[in-house]
C-alpha cells in the first residue's frame, strides 16, 4: 500500500511571499496539474501534506485555509487529476507541534489512516524541511523540486 506525498506550496501551486491568504494568491503550476491528471489511474494514494503556519500566526483563519484548500482540490479535479486526502499543519513554528514539517507527524497520520508502507512511498517537496520529514518517516524515495 504505497502513497505519493506532495507538498502543496511550491509543488502544486506557487509559493507566495506573504502566504496564501485568499484564492487570489493561488497560482497553479500547469505541469503539476498535468502530472496529477496523468496519475489519476495510479494505484498510489495521492496525498497532500502542507504546513499552513498563516493560521497559527493569526494571518488567516483555519476556515479560510480549508476553503482555499478545497478550491485547490476542485481545480485539480477539474483538470482531470485526483488527490485522495490532505493533511494540514495549522500551527505556528513556535508551537513545536509534532505535525509541522520537518517533523514527520503528518506523514505518520497518513500512514496510520491508510496502512501505508512508507518505505515504498514517494515524497515530492520544494524545501529541505519536506525531505527531512520524509526521511524521518522512512519514506523510500524523496524528491526535491526547485521551483
Amino acid at each position: 500500500n504505497q502513497a505519493l506525498f506532495l507538498d502543496r506550496d511550491g509543488v502544486i501551486i506557487e509559493n507566495c511571499d506573504h502566504y496564501v491568504r485568499s484564492w487570489d494568491d493561488v497560482v497553479f503550476f500547469p505541469q503539476a496539474l498535468q502530472a496529477l491528471s496523468l496519475l489519476r489511474k495510479s494505484p498510489l494514494k495521492i496525498i497532500l501534506v502542507t504546513n499552513q503556519s498563516a493560521v497559527g500566526r493569526g494571518i488567516i483563519t483555519l476556515q479560510a485555509a480549508l476553503e482555499i484548500h478545497s478550491a485547490i482540490l476542485q481545480q485539480v479535479m477539474k483538470a482531470g487529476g485526483r488527490v485522495d486526502d490532505t493533511f494540514i499543519c495549522p500551527h505556528a513554528p513556535q508551537e513545536d507541534c509534532d505535525c509541522r514539517k520537518p517533523k514527520p507527524g503528518l506523514l505518520l497520520q497518513a500512514r496510520d489512516r491508510y496502512s501505508l508502507d512508507l518505505s515504498s512511498s514517494i515524497f515530492i517537496g520544494d524545501a529541505v524541511s519536506d525531505l527531512q520529514a520524509a526521511e524521518k518517516a522512512g519514506i523510500g524515495l524523496r524528491i526535491l523540486v526547485r521551483t
